[in-house]
């Protein structure tokens, strides 16, 4: 049992309540991670900002979610996998692609495989990736500068990937199918 209690919106300290109100409007329901954080004020408004600038930017909905499901794999994080899982199926990517990255390797889509190669070079190496690992991803139809959006999502997802790791949020029953293991 986690140390940590998910809260709701009248049980989170009440700089945490506007954050849970806006998961709740997005998602239909706030989801036991965000809960768990939401019992630093601080850690839930850093990760909604974040979040919020991830989905406004030039990546497809798609991308986004094969980025956070590389990851989530990357840092280890069951709940995060599972939750992306979820997200990166319903954005319609290809459930062997999906089935590819939850086993550490690239999918077979050229473009989906330069994006999660190099999410997981980034967190692998700590930034520390080289030309070639850039040229990949630039080869397969993306722009330099977005090797440097690639950036704010790693940083949104290890928020959420620490957090899941180091609060352990028990998994919602309907992310239960999507149950993965490091």
């Amino acid at each position: 049992m986690t140390s940590y209690p998910i809260q709701s919106i009248a049980s989170a300290p009440e700089k945490s309540k506007p954050v849970l109100e806006q998961l709740q409007q997005t998602f239909g329901l706030i989801p036991n991670i965000a809960g768990a954080m939401a019992n630093s004020p601080e850690l839930i408004k850093a990760f909604i900002g974040l979040f919020q600038q991830v989905h406004a930017g030039t990546f497809s909905e798609a991308e986004i979610q094969t980025l956070l499901l590389t990851n989530a794999v990357t840092n280890s994080c069951a709940w995060a996998v599972a939750f992306h899982t979820m997200l990166a199926l319903k954005q319609a990517v290809a459930a062997a692609d999906v089935e590819a990255i939850r086993a550490r390797r690239a999918p077979a889509d050229q473009r989906l495989a330069a994006l999660s190669t190099l999410a997981r070079k980034l967190i692998e190496t700590r930034g520390h990736v080289i030309e070639q690992d850039l040229a990949a991803f630039i080869e397969a139809g993306f722009k330099r500068q977005q090797t440097l959006e690639i950036l704010a999502v790693v940083a949104a997802s290890t928020i959420t990937n620490y957090a899941g790791t180091m609060t352990e949020p028990p998994l919602e029953d309907f992310l239960q199918q999507y149950v993965w293991q490091a």
